[in-house]
């Protein structure tokens, strides 16, 4: 299936083979330059192609190179770094968007000609069978450097964006991205682009933030469904008692009809489940209330477990910032910065769809709760640039053009060459608690031997 060249990568880091292959199907320089034309509003091209941009920015953010002046300077390019930086920042909210929306479609398509080779084997169990489950989120990149001129005067932090993404949380993809250049801007204010994309048999789990009567009203119109926090401001009119139905893993479940006006004034009805939790979210709150409009065959118990997992989708951002960098501080223009995280979704695609070869070849739950995205991305950083020396480009072509059943083969092929143990988790355990500190003005600095010693000396004398 691979040239004889790919022999000594695929026995001693597949894994490495594995993300430059999926990196090459999915975001080769072709496909990248035909989105770009395609998703571009006012952006042109001239030398630079879109597709040496994202080469640029994976290299930063993959943590190959410190920054994108450290990338550029290991190009050849042929253009100025000014001319670089200045098409960063024009880099549009709807390049961004097709990016993530493209690569995120394929790696589906890829996904589902992996359970065909191996029978559904690997794969992770529906959150709802019968449903699309989609979590719905926010992010806000990080605030930046104060280099842009308009910022050096201002000690606040500068925020170059915010984005909804919308996780499959039965792929555990990031489908969706919907990037905003207002840092500043409400997610109540983005949410209405996401309007369009409700389809008949999804399912939307969303946070208290999303629970407006307008986008229950939307999702129930579109003959989908959602699992949402209630908001405190959010008026709902008990049409029945409040039942207690049992327990969950974190606490007793009610339910109870209710009904909720629409912005047309007509009334949605719908069940409140609310779960009295045995101990308080992180934010005080006793009790967690969802609103859902599923159908009574799917009982509050399930309806309050399916909230629990839009943990998912946090999970995801925390890689993100973790695994990747996700939120390049030196990158104040917001084309940037959301360019930035969009190419680190992309990248965490690739990921996924690497997990999702594993999990065919050693099974979905040793990947998912085994595997660690941190040892993952230090293999890669510290040795696909090897490869790709090693491995001329032509090498990698073929993995861009062949049959999606094929390319999903070779995949699960690499798969079964991976040790588990290299990318195994360690979790630590429960922290221990922090001694009281003594304070001594006269001494602000204590020698470390000193007190090694001191520490001793006292063991030797207790014995």
């Amino acid at each position: 299936m691979l040239d004889a060249i790919f022999k000594p990568f695929a026995e001693q880091s597949p894994v490495c083979v594995m993300a430059v292959a999926a990196v090459r199907r999915l975001l080769g320089n072709d496909r990248l330059d035909r989105l770009f034309d395609r998703a571009r509003v006012g952006q042109y091209v001239r030398e630079l192609m879109f597709s040496d941009l994202f080469d640029l920015m994976a290299a930063v953010v993959s943590g190959s190179r410190k920054s994108v002046h450290h990338a550029y300077q290991g190009s050849e390019l042929g253009v100025s770094v000014v001319a670089v930086y200045e098409k960063l920042k024009g880099i549009e909210p709807s390049v961004c968007q097709a990016l993530v929306r493209e690569t995120a479609a394929e790696v589906s398509t890829l996904m589902a000609e992996m359970d065909a080779t191996a029978g559904h084997a690997g794969r992770r169990a529906p959150v709802l069978p019968g449903y699309r489950t989609k979590v719905l989120d926010g992010n806000c990149v990080a605030a930046t450097e104060h280099r842009i001129e308009p910022l050096r005067k201002t000690s606040a932090g500068p925020l170059p964006g915010k984005s909804l993404a919308v996780l499959d949380a039965d792929r555990r993809v990031i489908c969706d991205l919907f990037p905003c250049v207002d840092g500043h801007a409400q997610e109540r204010a983005i949410l209405p682009q996401v309007y369009p994309t409700v389809r008949a048999g999804d399912l939307w789990v969303a946070d208290r933030n999303f629970c407006t009567a307008e986008f229950l009203s939307v999702v129930s119109a579109r003959e989908a469904h959602f699992v949402v926090r209630r908001h405190g401001n959010m008026a709902v009119r008990p049409t029945g008692d409040r039942v207690r139905v049992g327990r969950c893993d974190t606490g007793t479940v009610y339910e109870q009809p209710v009904v909720v006006t629409t912005p047309g004034g007509a009334g949605l009805w719908l069940r409140m489940v609310s779960v009295e939790l045995d101990h308080p979210t992180r934010d005080g709150d006793p009790v967690l209330t969802v609103l859902t409009n599923l159908p009574p065959s799917v009982d509050a118990i399930t309806v309050a477990d399916i909230y629990r997992g839009r943990w998912a989708i946090e999970t995801a951002f925390q890689e993100l910032a973790a695994h990747f960098n996700s939120e390049i501080e030196t990158l104040g223009y917001p084309g940037a910065a959301l360019f930035a995280f969009a190419v680190a979704v992309t990248l965490y695609n690739a990921v996924a769809l690497m997990r999702a070869a594993l999990a065919v070849h050693h099974g979905a739950t040793p990947v998912e709760e085994d595997v660690s995205g941190y040892y993952i991305a230090a293999d890669l950083a510290t040795t696909t640039r090897g490869m790709l020396i090693a491995i001329p480009p032509a090498h990698w072509d073929p993995f861009e053009t062949m049959p999606a059943a094929a390319f999903a083969a070779v995949m699960v092929m690499l798969a079964g060459a991976v040790n588990l143990s290299h990318y195994r988790k360690h979790p630590r355990g429960p922290k221990r608690p922090q001694p009281p500190r003594v304070h001594d003005p006269a001494s602000p600095h204590v020698s470390t031997h000193r007190l090694l010693e001191e520490r001793k000396a006292k063991r030797k004398q207790d014995r």
